[in-house]
């Protein structure tokens, strides 16, 4: 059971990372995400840029390793 998520877990991070770092790095998604969500939730979504940027590198390059140590 732990050693299935501590496969899995690094490619939930980098899914996370890519999905924040799309969301706020898009033009159209932002303006979309102005448009649509409170002053409030907008300011705290794009808050989290940089730990989607972050989750993105470190994700992806922990996901590579699992992979790595798969072959």
């Amino acid at each position: 059971m732990t050693q299935n998520l501590d496969f899995y877990f690094p490619f939930f991070v980098f899914c996370y990372g890519l999905v924040m770092s799309l969301a706020t790095s898009i033009p159209h998604l932002r303006e979309v995400a102005e448009k649509n969500l409170p002053p409030e939730l907008s300011q705290w979504f794009f808050g989290h840029r940089v730990l989607g940027q972050i989750c993105f590198l470190v994700g992806g390059l922990w996901s590579l390793q699992n992979w790595v140590f798969l072959l």
